[in-house]
């Protein structure tokens, strides 16, 4: 004989999909095998009642012949396998499955379950990756620094140590997805049936619940904080570098891993050097009458310092003069790059008779 579904659920023939969610989680959380007075044989005739009337197309044919699988079917057995997708094997439907591919799944769980064997329970994700900009200036690229950053984000809660509840009150087997920590939803779409596995809300894909949520989080393990961060800027860092700190993005839900965190690098432009990878360009105003008497060059230096630099006899002033190790270290290994001199000619406002008649003399023997 059928078992009457609607009998095991305690709802009416005509009780709406709400209606027969309500009754089930109430029987499931009363009859868990978990729980004390629990009955493991009540518990699967709930659950396997549970999986016909929630379904639209297995209610359907439940009601018009008295088995989810229509006469041609497996009739009787319900879908406790709603973890397990099978949508691929369609040749099955063929083979006497009753065309829903998704009952095979039913029947191996059966199996699995009878040799001791669980369907894989989903895990709370790790927390999300986070990238944050960080600005410096040229002196600190060249130095190296210790910086500090803040970054706004979620955290590890410390009043329940991330468990999301109250230590030593410990944990129940969630009644929505009973303890599979996901649920399977099907639906039906002009192409076809097809169904979807997704993590459970009320417990957030483990299975379980805290008895006593913490008061902070409300369950989830995190808090909305601060996070301060300390990172070594080692010499010669590029700008749109990219720094990646492990655990300090997200806090996972419950304790889980942490996500990493992206620091970006953004070097101020200088007042006085341009940076072209490990080189530094330096603009440098050039008196005529100091070239020809062969007088040195002061240029500054990132360090802090000043060089005095000589221009070499028929150096052409269009090109750059290069002074070699006066540039940035080079990020990981040791040596510096160059600085490298662009010179402006700066010309007499007025040159005297004298002064004139000296470079015609020095024209005229050049």
């Amino acid at each position: 004989m059928a078992k009457d579904y609607y009998k095991i659920l305690g709802v009416a023939r005509n009780a709406s999909e709400e209606e027969i969610k309500k009754a089930y989680r109430k029987l499931a959380h009363q009859h868990h095998p978990d729980k004390t007075g629990g009955e493991d044989v009540k518990f699967k005739e709930i659950n396997e009642a549970y999986q016909v009337l929630s379904n639209k197309d297995k209610r359907s044919r439940y009601d018009q012949f008295g088995s989810a699988e229509g006469p041609a079917g497996f009739g009787g057995q319900g879908s406790p396998f709603a973890g397990w997708d099978f949508s691929n094997f369609e040749g099955f439907g063929a083979q006497g499955f009753g065309g829903e591919t998704g009952d095979l799944g039913d029947i191996l769980e059966d199996f699995f379950e009878g040799i001791g064997v669980k369907p894989r329970r989903r895990t709370y994700r790790r927390g999300s990756d986070l990238e944050t900009v960080l600005t410096i200036t040229l002196e600190e690229a060249f130095h190296g620094a210790t910086k500090e950053l803040h970054v706004r984000t979620l955290v590890r809660c410390e009043s329940c140590s991330g468990q999301g509840g109250e230590a030593g009150a410990g944990f129940e087997t969630c009644s929505a997805c009973n303890g599979q920590g996901e649920i399977r939803e099907e639906r039906r779409a002009f192409f076809g049936a097809f169904s979807q596995v997704k993590a459970c809300t009320p417990c957030r894909g483990t299975g379980q619940i805290p008895k006593k949520p913490c008061p902070v989080c409300k369950g989830s393990g995190r808090v909305n904080a601060e996070r301060t961060v300390r990172l070594e800027l080692a010499p010669g860092i590029q700008s749109g570098q990219i720094i990646k700190i492990a655990g300090k993005g997200e806090a996972g839900e419950r304790g889980t891993t942490e996500g990493d965190l992206y620091v970006r690098i953004v070097i101020q432009e200088h007042s006085t050097f341009a940076r072209h990878g490990d080189d530094l360009v330096v603009q440098k105003e050039l008196d005529l009458v100091k070239i020809l008497l062969g007088e040195k060059i002061e240029a500054p230096t990132i360090s802090g310092g000043k060089i005095n630099v000589e221009i070499p006899a028929g150096f052409n002033l269009k090109e750059d003069l290069r002074v070699r190790g006066e540039g940035m270290p080079h990020f990981g290994s040791s040596g510096r790059g160059d600085l490298l001199v662009n010179f402006t000619l700066k010309t007499p406002k007025k040159i005297t008779p004298r002064i004139k008649k000296l470079l015609e003399d020095w024209q005229r023997e050049g």
